[in-house]
């Protein structure tokens, strides 16, 4: 029996998300948007049959078992943590701290018998399910460098919100950059330990967005990571990312990983495979094609790869006959709230790179910072 699902945000992954539901079989019995008037708008339009502004509405709705959040950033922590403590299954977006993503990891061990996952579907994308086989079955032999370019039009909402705010979650780095680093983990096992980066506001006032208001997100960041080796590799993993979101035309997503005896590189939703002294590449998995409707704020990658982790999560909970019981089987690929923290750590390191000038090292929080630390330190000194 599947659940009933209660979806946050009002955005383009909402507006793809709902239809995705309904045709893997979910009922949407309520909608929050962050206002009436949002909300009720796309629930006409996507027929969702309750919709609201306050929170406590969805996660209270008793046919609601299964709460899907994207919203920004700084609001994720706060409605995950309270949909896990009433005993809601949760898949949400990014948080915008690590503290917060502490929080979240906390909970979710609190209740381990509910699914808890972020939704980073490039997990799910059959492009990126092959790489990993491959990689795993030695396609490439000793991993040595991934390749990463994401180019692509402006990120910023058509009014001043979270997507221009550096502090918010807003950003290339936070907003893209976050999956390519979950993404890199999830492909090669290993996880980064330095970081080294830069980033750029190129764009910090549009014809929208002017006069005292400025942009502080970046639109352009460039990455290096050094992940730990696995297996006979003991040297490691170079990683080389680029971000770069002022380029008009079509979007570019390519991921490439090299090894000791050939390489694998995905482009869009197709992926690549070339050995050591073959005369061309081959292609290993073409492209699908998409049925559904275009949204053209919305990647192809990502599109297909929402898509399949909606696939996942009705495998996942048809299992069982219980509403809120599922399957760990067909959600194995997802990444935990763990992962979260761990990206969320990364970004963090990567923006005190870009004002340090320095290499830094990736130390994950393994107890909440004390909201006290500096008034205690205060009061010590005096």
């Amino acid at each position: 029996m599947l659940p009933g699902v209660g979806v946050f945000g009002t955005g383009s992954t909402a507006r793809v998300l709902v239809p995705l539901l309904k045709a893997e079989g979910f009922e949407v019995h309520a909608l929050w948007g962050r206002s009436e008037e949002e909300a009720c708008c796309l629930a006409r339009e996507l027929g969702i049959p309750f919709h609201t502004s306050r929170s406590d509405d969805v996660l209270l709705h008793q046919d609601v078992d299964l709460v899907c959040i994207y919203i920004p950033p700084s609001m994720t922590r706060q409605i995950a943590v309270k949909a896990l403590g009433i005993g809601k299954n949760v898949v949400c977006e990014k948080a915008a701290t690590a503290v917060d993503s502490f929080k979240m990891v906390t909970a979710a061990r609190y209740y381990p018998q509910l699914l808890s996952i972020m939704g980073n579907t490039l997990r799910f994308l059959p492009a990126f399910v092959a790489m990993r086989q491959l990689l795993a079955e030695g396609y490439v032999g000793d991993i040595q460098v991934c390749d990463v370019r994401v180019y692509g039009p402006s990120l910023l909402d058509q009014s001043y919100g979270w997507t221009c705010e550096e502090l918010m979650g807003g950003g290339g780095l936070h907003t893209v950059g976050s999956s390519i680093i979950d993404l890199l983990s999830y492909l090669t096992g290993a996880r980064a330990h330095r970081v080294h980066g830069l980033l750029r506001t190129f764009v910090q006032q549009n014809g929208l967005i002017r006069g005292i208001r400025r942009v502080t997100s970046d639109d352009f960041c460039f990455f290096q990571m050094l992940m730990a080796g696995t297996g006979s590799n003991s040297g490691g993993v170079c990683c080389t990312v680029t971000l770069n979101f002022n380029m008009p035309g079509s979007f570019v997503h390519e991921v490439m990983v090299v090894g000791s005896t050939g390489r694998l590189v995905a482009r869009g939703a197709e992926l690549y495979g070339q050995h050591n002294g073959s005369k061309g590449e081959e292609l290993l998995l073409g492209d699908s094609g998409w049925v559904g409707p275009e949204v053209k704020e919305m990647p192809l990658p990502h599109l297909q790869g929402l898509s399949s982790m909606v696939k996942a999560l009705r495998q996942s909970f048809q299992a069982h006959e219980e509403r809120r019981s599922w399957a760990r089987g067909p959600v194995a690929m997802a990444p935990t709230f763990e992962d979260g923290l761990y990206v969320q750590t990364v970004v963090e390191a990567v923006k005190r790179s870009s004002c340090s000038g320095e290499w830094e090292c990736v130390e994950i929080m393994s107890q909440e910072p004390d909201p006290n630390h500096n008034l205690c330190e205060h009061n010590t000194l005096i």
